[in-house]
């Protein structure tokens, strides 16, 4: 089963730097959506970026994951990836989206030993599909890999595909709060303009 670790100061920190936008969008995974949830907006952001590196960096300790490479996909879990495997001292891999037609030719950037464990980190999952094809190209060089650590989950069917696929999702941060917690949030400030502007 998957695992939400809820953490309030991000949502803030989310909702701060306008990184949740409402709108007609077409996400990675092909579907259409009313928002998106900017994430590599917010990791242009150094304290944000820091932030979300400490949650993740507690979710390893307290839950006690073992790894030997923190993973990531390009282009928006890598300014993730980069800062947990700083903190943790853990070696760096990153997953192209394809493979290059030249130089070596790989889909992996860095040094896997095989045998070792793997732990994914993402910036946002919704489907899951391309966290899927990560894993794979991972376990294809003979790496283990059970656990994926999501900074936001769309929770649009991700946490039951990766399931099919042996990998535990976790997440910081819900969209559903993440919205829910917004909406509210505009509601007060509406209700404080309006109230403002009566006096």
């Amino acid at each position: 089963m998957g695992k939400t670790v809820r953490h309030k100061e991000l949502e803030n920190k989310l909702q701060e730097c306008e990184a949740i936008k409402f709108g007609d969008f077409t996400l990675a995974s092909g579907k259409k959506s009313k928002y998106y949830i900017d994430v590599k907006k917010a990791v242009t952001r150094p304290k944000i970026l820091e932030l979300m590196c400490e949650h993740i960096v507690d979710v390893i300790n307290d839950l006690d994951i073992k790894a030997d490479y923190i993973a990531c996909v390009e282009l928006g879990a890598v300014p993730i990836g980069v800062i947990v495997s700083v903190t943790t001292g853990l070696p760096l891999i990153i997953i192209r989206k394809a493979k290059k037609e030249h130089g070596i030719k790989s889909r992996i950037v860095g040094d896997p030993e095989k045998e070792k464990i793997a732990l994914l980190v993402e910036d946002v999952t919704t489907t899951g599909g391309s966290v899927i094809t990560a894993a794979k190209a991972l376990r294809d060089e003979g790496l283990t890999v059970r656990k994926v650590i999501s900074v936001v989950d769309r929770d649009e069917g991700a946490e039951y595909e990766l399931e099919k696929e042996g990998l535990t999702l976790i997440s910081l941060v819900k969209a559903k709060t993440l919205l829910e917690d917004y909406e509210v949030a505009e509601a007060l400030r509406h209700s404080s303009a309006v109230r403002t502007n009566n006096k």
